[in-house]
């Protein structure tokens, strides 16, 4: 029998975007699976290691992806939309895949169902119809001039008009297209697809009157494949004293850096800090290691407290490691994963537009010497590790399609 050939398709605005395809694609067995694997320029880098065939496409640089998301503004147009559904198209035409597995491309939503090609997309389950959330402001323009309680007010009253607003560009595109609006629920342009499944595990984000269409996945943790620094392997980091791994990740906060590595300098730990490429650091204090890219599951073993921007990513490879996170959160998506790992008692949400240096200092202390964060977070551990992402994908991927010769093991 012929393989199934799967096409994964990843909006490449921001890192976690591309790892998380790359991760499952990387555990297909090659054997039973066709993989292909398209995204945009500038993460060779990534696939190093990866053996099945790559195609370009077209995406939003992620300069333009977090400028719009700090200015509160739809991250989409209407024509951007069209022409990655065109470029979509054109791709699935030539690729001609059994399946097609997106994260964030959006115009998948189109495009998929145009070509009568059966569509799963990755998501998180915070952006889930069917899972309840707590709103708090994000940093946007008004928290700048307003108290947070009165921006936490004003963005509760807003924030549905806000939501449709963002979700008017793909309903237009739908709309030209013959398919019917998605309404004015964003989570909807988010999580639309034949199959819709969520990095995440419901221990964090519990569902509610969840279709069987939509499923949760677990941890998918990738780390890109990056030569260690020469100091991994340095005395001092066997030292004993407690180790705290900071990453404040490619969406924002980078610039928050070295006020991070100022206030961790009078702690008696030992500090192991990812610039992400994105920020110089001129000063590093003696109990800092500061690298460009770290392997973040590891460092995140080695570590008693994770302190990273609130993303996904990160905390979830803080918490498969059964380790307590302060989230430094700035854009919505933190936030919202933040409120879900805070719920839990495995973590601590700070404000990256009120970062103080002495605030950050003290919750780590107070995260270092708390017992119950620590339970906390090994207890999710556990609940992650029931979690095993790529027979969950198989699972629906055979149910779409029927079982793949000689089983479909991973």
């Amino acid at each position: 029998m012929a393989r199934k050939k799967i096409l994964f398709v990843a909006e490449a605005v921001t890192l976690a975007h591309v790892g998380r395809p790359l991760s499952l694609a990387q555990g297909l067995d090659e054997d039973t699976y066709d993989v292909h694997f398209a995204c945009a320029d500038g993460y060779d880098f990534c696939f190093k290691q990866a053996r099945f065939r790559r195609w370009r496409i077209d995406s939003i640089s992620s300069q333009q992806f977090l400028q719009a998301l700090a200015g509160g503004k739809p991250v989409y147009t209407e024509s951007t939309l069209q022409g990655y559904v065109e470029d979509d198209l054109h791709l699935l035409k030539r690729v001609r895949p059994d399946v097609v597995i997106g994260d964030f491309r959006l115009s998948l939503s189109v495009s998929a169902r145009l070509q009568h090609i059966p569509y799963i997309t990755i998501s998180n389950a915070y952006w889930s119809p069917y899972v309840r959330q707590h709103y708090t402001v994000p940093r946007l323009p008004l928290t700048e001039v307003l108290p947070i309680w009165l921006a936490n007010g004003l963005f509760r009253l807003i924030r549905p008009l806000a939501f449709a607003s963002h979700a008017v560009p793909l309903n237009r595109v739908r709309r030209r297209r013959g398919l019917p609006s998605l309404g004015s629920d964003l989570r909807r342009t988010y999580t639309d697809a034949d199959r819709t499944l969520y990095a995440d595990i419901p221990h964090l984000f519990p569902p509610h009157a969840m279709p069987a269409t939509h499923d949760y996945l677990g941890a998918v943790i990738w780390a890109p494949p990056l030569d260690l620094p020469d100091w991994w392997q340095r005395p001092e980091l066997s030292s004993g004293r407690p180790i705290v791994y900071v990453t404040l990740g490619s969406s924002g906060q980078g610039q928050l850096l070295p006020r991070v590595l100022r206030a961790l300098a009078p702690l008696p730990v030992t500090v192991l800090a990812a610039t992400a490429g994105t920020v110089r650091v001129d000063a590093v204090p003696p109990n800092a290691f500061v690298a460009p890219f770290l392997p973040g599951d590891a460092a995140a073993r080695r570590a008693s407290l994770v302190i990273c921007n609130g993303g996904s990513p990160t905390s979830q490879q803080a918490l498969t490691a059964g380790v307590p996170v302060i989230g430094i959160a700035g854009n919505l998506d933190q936030f919202l994963n933040m409120h879900g790992i805070v719920g839990a008692g495995a973590g601590l949400l700070l404000r990256a537009d009120r970062f103080q240096e002495t605030a950050l200092r003290h919750a780590a202390t107070r995260m270092l010497d708390d017992g119950q964060a620590r339970l906390a977070a090994r207890q999710l551990a556990a609940a992650f590790r029931d979690y095993l992402p790529v027979p969950r994908l198989l699972a629906h991927v055979n149910a779409l399609l029927g079982p793949a010769p000689h089983g479909g093991q991973a």
